[in-house]
């Protein structure tokens, strides 16, 4: 328990719940709805039990509870108004704050009742694009802001990763509609962020199709070993750290060069390296997708 964090500042507070440190000093004073302690230099900083309430706070009053009403309510009626709106409708924000909750605590228990909760009514892929993505995006400010440290993303990525895998092992079994395409998901060198790429081959194995999964940090040359197996092959890639900008030109000339010149194949790629790159740059092989989603109805 040493390892959980139990005291953040007021910033930590607006990185993650999205309320401007201003707004939550205005709800302190005239509301009396957080009470900080203080340093000997008189500054803020906050429980796990503050930021459990302020995550709740947030929670009604972003769905239409004014703060004055909030405030009238004691600290037992705050959780039960908040599961008593969840259970009507918008439990996507609920989920995503107790998926905060879990990351934060480290909580394994908090993270399976909360996905249990959500899979009882809803279809995985809905999970994904409405709870799973925008919580990523959170995380992702987080970790850059250094509200959360590494071990804290890393933590929730894991739960993910293994829940996209559990629904790709129940679509291993079904037989792929005829070969007339084969995909391959990969990512280049010293990139690992693979949650994308995974759901990605999920939504591809749903559809019936044959894909080939290999993961993070390939180098180009590996791939090349496909070509004698397949005919056609529609690549599909992730830069989302790598590889450097600058860097991203060359590498798609040799890829083109390499895996799609004179072929029948095609590279597909989403991330935030590639969408400030130059239409002129990229070989009309190449295409770039600005989400998952967009990628997926496409296919």
């Amino acid at each position: 328990m040493n390892n959980i964090k139990t005291q953040f500042s007021i910033k930590d507070l607006e990185n993650l719940t999205g309320i401007k440190a201003h707004t939550i000093r205005i709800w302190e004073k005239r509301y009396n709805l957080l009470s900080p302690n203080r340093t000997d230099t008189n500054i803020r900083h906050y429980s796990l039990t503050s930021f459990q309430k302020l995550l709740n706070i947030s929670y009604l009053n972003s769905n239409g509870i004014k703060i004055s009403k909030i405030a009238n309510l004691n600290e037992d009626e705050i959780p039960i108004k908040v599961r008593e709106i969840a259970s009507r409708s918008n439990i996507e924000n609920h989920a995503v704050n107790a998926f905060k909750m879990a990351m934060i605590n480290f909580d394994q228990a908090l993270f399976y009742n909360t996905y249990n909760s959500l899979i009882e009514t809803k279809p995985f892929s809905e999970i994904f694009y409405t709870v799973f993505l925008p919580l990523l995006n959170e995380i992702g400010q987080l970790w850059q802001t250094n509200t959360i440290t590494p071990a804290h993303e890393h933590f929730i990525s894991i739960h993910i990763k293994q829940k996209i895998l559990i629904n790709i092992e129940r679509l291993q079994s079904l037989e792929p509609r005829p070969k007339t395409k084969t995909f391959v998901l990969f990512l280049p060198e010293n990139e690992i962020h693979d949650i994308g790429l995974l759901f990605i081959n999920y939504q591809l194995r749903s559809k019936g199709y044959n894909t080939i999964f290999l993961g993070g940090s390939i180098p180009m040359e590996s791939l090349v070993d496909l070509l004698q197996f397949y005919d056609s092959i529609t690549f599909i890639s992730y830069f989302t750290v790598n590889p450097d900008s600058s860097e991203i030109p060359i590498y798609l000339k040799k890829f083109d060069t390499l895996l799609l010149k004179e072929r029948q194949n095609e590279l597909l790629l989403l991330g935030k390296k590639t969408l400030d790159l130059a239409p002129f740059l990229i070989s009309k092989k190449v295409t770039i997708f600005k989400s998952i989603e967009t990628l997926v109805k496409q296919l």
